[in-house]
């Protein structure tokens, strides 16, 4: 097994209870889900009326552009979030920073869904927008790495690859929410209606987020493995060799593992967000499909997921995380021409069909992910470690994939661009995953040096 202690180890006294463990499980799962639910509304609004709300031009495509380029800045402050929560979720919990990180989406995401368009406020209107999705880029970026440590420092021996893909799976519990409210919104207005003031429903619900947010804070305890570091820490700073600080640390020792571990994961963000945003404009815009039916699909595609991602981390459980990784990486690169041929045809079932096996690979990435990446940092920096590693892919493929997207489309008028797009980060994964798994056979022969960071089951 890897080497990071699971809940049932290190110095805490006594082992969570089964019903312990299923609450704190739960609650990171719904933290996962909500906050999802909210950063994706964006990137469905993004596709289908920000563009004109927001950004009026005389060019469709250049609205859409603008769109997805406000899409994308939420992805640069990841990072931003990531470090901030990471730095204090090593220092003074899980949970604070997970209250933290959904009070502030909660805000942000109701925020987007009063703000007046630009025909009201004039260029006040996109500024605000810029500003409100940056604080969602923050909040998303912080709440990953706590709610994934919360559910799988909780986890027994043996499951944490289980435990992790809980909150794995609010990507897709956030996906199928987002776009079923969508068709909600879609369903009980027109088209006019909707462009003004439809849309914004969605939004309201983040409001939900909040009531989350209070239900952890007061009855969610903090992870046994934090508890555990954390008196650690207490003992070394009483001594002449003080904790110096999380950040510090893997930027001296461990960065080229961050960056390993975001390069193996960019290609799963991006294509990601191309099949959830970037294929919604292109098959409405370019293929002149009707978005309902394409919400649909991306609905039941999604759905999908919720039965592949605890699968795939199950197994890794047994026999391997980067096994099974590289296995969904594979599969995206192979698949990445098939699934534009398929979606170019503009017929809803071969869309389907496309989809859905691009969908099952990326699930086989995601679900051992959570646990993968926490297994390569120790408890005392593993919420900024796993956090920038995370965030650095989300930089690197989710945020600016839509945007590329509509570039190749634009510059070479074929979807085979795309894929090409699709193929490059496939082999940046594999070339990453490869050196991940060198290091951790390394790291498993290695007793002096530099801090040494928890070795992933390979």
């Amino acid at each position: 097994m890897d080497s990071a202690p699971s809940a049932t180890q290190g110095n805490s006294s006594t082992p969570p209870s089964a019903r312990n463990r299923r609450k704190v499980a739960t609650a990171a799962a719904l933290a996962s889900a909500v906050e999802w639910y909210d950063y994706f509304v964006f990137g469905i609004a993004a596709a289908l009326v920000l563009g004109d709300s927001f950004f009026p031009s005389g060019s469709e495509a250049a609205g859409v552009l603008a769109a997805f380029a406000t899409f994308a800045v939420g992805f640069l402050a990841r990072p931003v979030g990531g470090v901030i929560a990471g730095h204090l979720g090593d220092k003074r919990g899980r949970k604070p920073m997970l209250v933290l990180a959904l009070t502030v989406m909660g805000v942000a995401t109701t925020g987007i869904g009063l703000l007046p368009s630009y025909d009201s406020i004039g260029i006040a209107a996109p500024i605000l927008l810029v500003l409100l999705r940056v604080l969602q880029g923050i909040a998303v970026g912080a709440q990953w790495g706590g709610a994934m440590l919360m559910a799988t420092e909780y986890a027994p021996e043996g499951k944490r690859g289980l435990y992790g893909s809980l909150v794995q799976l609010g990507v897709p519990i956030g996906v199928v929410t987002a776009n079923s409210v969508f068709l909600v919104a879609g369903a009980v207005t027109d088209e006019r209606t909707f462009g003004s003031w439809g849309w914004r429903i969605p939004f309201f619900i983040g409001i939900l987020v909040l009531v989350l947010a209070r239900y952890i804070h007061t009855r969610v305890e903090e992870t046994p493995e934090f508890r555990a570091a954390e008196n650690e820490l207490a003992a070394a700073e009483a001594s002449a060799d003080a904790q110096r600080s999380p950040l510090g640390t893997i930027m001296r020792h461990h960065l080229g593992t961050v960056l390993l571990a975001g390069g193996s994961f960019a290609v799963n963000t991006a294509t990601f967000y191309i099949l959830i945003t970037g294929v919604l404009d292109y098959s409405t815009r370019e293929l002149h499909m009707e978005r309902t039916s394409v919400l649909t699909v991306s609905l039941l595609v999604s759905l999908t997921q919720l039965a592949l991602i605890p699968a795939s981390a199950a197994l890794s459980d047994r026999i391997g995380r980067l096994r099974v990784y590289a296995a969904g990486a594979v599969g995206l690169l192979i698949w990445a021409i098939p699934m534009f041929l398929l979606i170019d045809t503009a017929s809803l079932a071969w869309m389907a069909v496309g989809t859905f096996v691009g969908s099952c690979f990326l699930s086989i990435m995601y679900g051992p992910q959570a646990a993968l990446f926490a297994e390569l940092f120790t408890a005392e920096m593993r919420y900024t470690g796993a956090s920038l590693g995370y965030q650095i892919s989300a930089i690197l493929g989710g945020g600016l994939a839509p945007f590329v997207m509509v570039l190749l489309l634009e510059a070479t008028g074929t979807s085979m661009s795309v894929s090409a797009y699709i193929i490059g980060l496939s082999v940046i994964a594999l070339a990453s995953i490869w050196l991940l798994a060198r290091r951790a056979a390394a790291s498993r022969t290695t007793v002096d040096g530099a801090p040494k960071a928890a070795t992933a089951k390979g």
